[in-house]
């Protein structure tokens, strides 16, 4: 089996758009965030010869994505695996650098879904035609929020979680957001402000619900015997792993078990690393109920105990464990797949580059994204020094 642990470095990150960015299309954003990237990384387009990208909006995203950018990449994967996308584009991409298939892989995504002329009712029919799900459609839920409620609703029935335990959640992103200038949402919020906002399906308010922001993310990959050329410290890929048991949430075995319960381990026995090991953590903050979800099925806390992890501040700045400290989909960005933007800033942090949200002496971060409702979970470990 060949052995990629820290074979491939992540030489650049750029974003473009966070927030609003009226009058720029999703794929001019993509190429903003794109050139910062590779810029950062020290590169030129030119030096890109492979690409992953993906996006909701076309089944084809690839293409144009290559023809704006006016690339010849050697290297396509475009997978679509939802809002985990570009976190498991990381293994198909390092397995390229490896086998001399290419040199430089670009990961971009850009999204308008908050400014776009194209409405959000006519979104939920397109890709109800491009991703069916037959068991549920026909019921009409509000999806995706429908979903995750019902894995709250199960999660509290079975453990006991409250709803201000859910709160915490938001709480926390919400504190780390007030660290970060680019955080779409900075003003102060309360648990008890969660827990009096807009009701939108029950467990959850409207600030147990991710944001709905435009934005674009990007990063670079080359192999790691470069990174002595890089202009930036390097960030080494040290475990990947990706694992999908259902589209529909409705189809999962237990509504509190997701299989980050098996990318998770799978990529820490890659990286060679235990829990006590992972200095920070970024976990795709859809719903307040994701972040319980991941710390138990990544093994940070037992299967029932998320709701207590997070009390007091737990995962908050200055509490126990940093958890998206960007401020996550919850405060900071959250264009439709927020996915990219978990790497991006555990790449950030382990370069020390946080600013007042720097996590002190960070050196290896787990960085998890979600797809779908509970569906596609792709795990990956970051450090920031050769293994």
């Amino acid at each position: 089996m060949l052995d990629l642990r820290g074979k491939a470095v992540i030489a650049g990150v750029g974003v473009a758009g966070m927030g609003e960015a009226h009058g720029y299309t999703e794929m001019e954003l993509l190429a903003q965030a794109a050139t910062q990237a590779v810029a950062n990384a020290g590169l030129t387009m030119a030096d890109i010869d492979g690409i992953a990208t993906c996006s909701s909006s076309a089944t084809m995203w690839a293409l144009p994505a290559i023809e704006y950018l006016g690339l010849r990449p050697k290297f396509i994967e475009s997978t679509m695996l939802g809002g985990s996308s570009f976190l498991a584009h990381l293994l198909p991409a390092m397995q390229a650098i490896a086998s001399g298939q290419c040199n430089a892989v670009l990961v971009c995504y850009g999204s308008t879904q908050r400014t776009a002329t194209f409405g959000r009712k006519e979104g939920v029919k397109a890709r109800a035609l491009l991703d069916p799900q037959p068991y549920e459609q026909p019921y009409k839920p509000l999806s995706p929020v429908t979903s995750y409620a019902l894995a709250a609703q199960r999660h509290m029935y079975q453990y006991g979680t409250t709803r201000r335990q859910l709160a915490e959640v938001a709480v926390a992103a919400r504190k780390w957001a007030q660290l970060n200038p680019e955080a779409f949402m900075r003003d102060p919020m309360s648990i008890d402000d969660v827990l009096a906002a807009r009701m939108i399906s029950d467990p959850f308010s409207v600030r147990d619900c991710c944001l709905v922001t435009d934005g674009a993310g990007a990063y670079v990959l080359v192999a790691a015997d470069r990174a002595r050329d890089l202009p930036v410290k390097p960030v080494y890929v040290l475990g990947s792993a990706t694992a999908v048991w259902n589209r529909q949430v409705s189809s999962m075995h237990d509504l509190t078990v997701t299989a980050a319960s098996e990318s998770g381990p799978r990529a820490m026995q890659m990286a060679g690393v235990d829990h006590k090991d992972i200095d920070l953590l970024q976990l795709y903050d859809a719903f307040t109920i994701n972040v319980l979800l991941f710390l138990e099925d990544l093994g940070f806390c037992p299967k029932g105990e998320g709701g207590s992890f997070v009390e007091n501040g737990g995962i908050a700045p200055g509490g126990h464990t940093p958890v998206n400290t960007n401020g996550g989909g919850l405060s900071c960005v959250h264009p439709g797949m927020y996915g990219i933007f978990t790497l991006i800033e555990a790449v950030r942090q382990l370069r020390a580059e946080g600013g007042q949200r720097q996590v002190p002496s960070a050196s290896i971060a787990l960085v998890h994204g979600n797809g779908g409702t509970l569906s596609s979970q792709s795990t990956a470990i970051l450090g920031n020094v050769q293994p």
